[in-house]
């Protein structure tokens, strides 16, 4: 048994015991890297508050450790390359060998391996609410398990070429790429979001030539962008179609500026979203269709209906009372005052409707049978939302 197996072997045998040993121990949650694997463990039982933070802080919303806890059906982790070490009712362990990509298994090869990078472009202050990547010559970075795939075509006569960036604040001599036999490569794990970044080959700094996005970062220094995406939007068949595109309350319905791209199966795009609600169809030469894949969906109101997509934690809307009323619907400036999409539910106190909303400040109102009314528990009026 090699030395890296027999660790490995203990670590588990000492988890088993751990868990076995003392049920009421409380265990720490964590997301750690021993010995060429990481590691997840979760204390049971957890509550919803703190899964969420632990998510947020690793940024493991891909996961779907939700998922497992309500279900233990490991199809989503194991999809994913993790295994199963521990499941019981005082807590799990799953783990994953350092690889996420094939034939990285040389010693020199490495990957940034950190709490969530954060974004130097985060949506609540620049108004981002979405992003794609455009590359020409090369397919856009790969991305597995939040690790992004840098890659640098070509360059074969460089004797040494670094990566920096905005998700390492330009530090030129942290980030060595590993020369392969078609360019350099090299390893990140970055949250969802915006990032500046740059080569440097034997010293030269200079843009991605293959990445079409580059902006000014306002002292003289043009910069290559990537967008870490967090969504694939997918459309099953359709294989026979000219062009397919993807519009939404998120680039303001435009028709023609997010193309999908073809693959044998259907059609695709990620996409990088910021935290909201959003409704959203596909356009198939000249066509518009929702998401038959989503079950959510609101009216569109022209007798059809638009696909619906929530990120980031909901907000509940509230209204107490009327009873009496046969219909409550909550609009207000997130969704353009569309009165026919959101319909609240009947509770006990009255009308209630969770809603994700993105960074910002909003105005609303509820709409009573059909009358617009303020929000009687909101102190906070403004004189330009909408009336009835």
């Amino acid at each position: 048994m090699s030395g890296t197996r027999f660790v490995r072997l203990l670590y588990f045998l000492f988890c088993v015991m751990l868990f076995s040993a003392n049920a009421k121990a409380q265990l720490v949650n964590s997301y750690t890297l021993k010995n060429g694997r990481m590691y997840i463990q979760l204390a049971k039982p957890i509550t919803e508050g703190a899964l969420d933070s632990f998510v947020t802080r690793f940024d493991l919303a891909d996961l779907g450790l939700k998922t497992f806890l309500k279900t233990s059906k490991p199809d989503v982790l194991k999809e994913l390359g993790w295994k199963i070490e521990v499941n019981n009712e005082v807590g799990m362990i799953i783990s994953k060998a350092v690889e996420p990509y094939a034939g990285l298994n040389k010693a020199g090869e490495k990957i940034i391996f950190k709490e969530k990078a954060e974004p130097l472009f985060p949506a609540v202050n620049n108004g981002i609410i979405y992003g794609v990547n455009r590359f020409r010559n090369k397919q856009p970075f790969f991305v597995q398990d939040s690790v992004v795939r840098f890659f640098l075509r070509g360059y074969q006569q460089a004797s040494r070429v670094m990566l920096a960036g905005s998700f390492n604040k330009w530090v030129p001599n942290e980030l060595a790429m590993i020369k392969t036999d078609s360019g350099w490569i090299y390893n990140v794990k970055l949250g969802p979001g915006k990032y500046w970044y740059k080569f440097i080959a034997d010293g030269n700094w200079m843009v991605d030539r293959d990445n079409l996005l580059s902006e000014n970062d306002g002292r003289g220094n043009i910069n290559s962008v990537f967008f870490r995406p967090n969504v694939l939007f997918s459309l099953e068949n359709f294989t026979d179609a000219k062009n397919v595109y993807l519009t939404g309350s998120f680039n303001n319905w435009q028709a023609d500026n997010l193309a999908l791209k073809k693959i044998a199966a259907g059609w695709e795009l990620s996409l990088y979203l910021a935290d909201g609600t959003y409704t959203y169809k596909f356009i198939v030469d000249g066509k518009k269709l929702a998401d038959v894949k989503n079950p959510e969906a609101v009216p569109d109101g022209a007798n059809g209906y638009n696909s619906v997509i929530r990120l980031g934690r909901p907000y509940l809307f509230q209204l107490n009372g009327h009873q009496e009323a046969k219909e409550v619907m909550l609009v207000g400036s997130f969704n353009q005052w569309r009165d026919f999409e959101w319909p609240m539910e009947r509770t006990k106190a009255g009308w209630e409707l969770p809603y994700t909303l993105g960074p910002g400040n909003y105005e609303y109102k509820f709409k009573v049978d059909g009358k617009l009314i303020p929000d009687p528990a909101n102190p906070l009026y403004s004189s330009a939302s909408k009336s009835s």
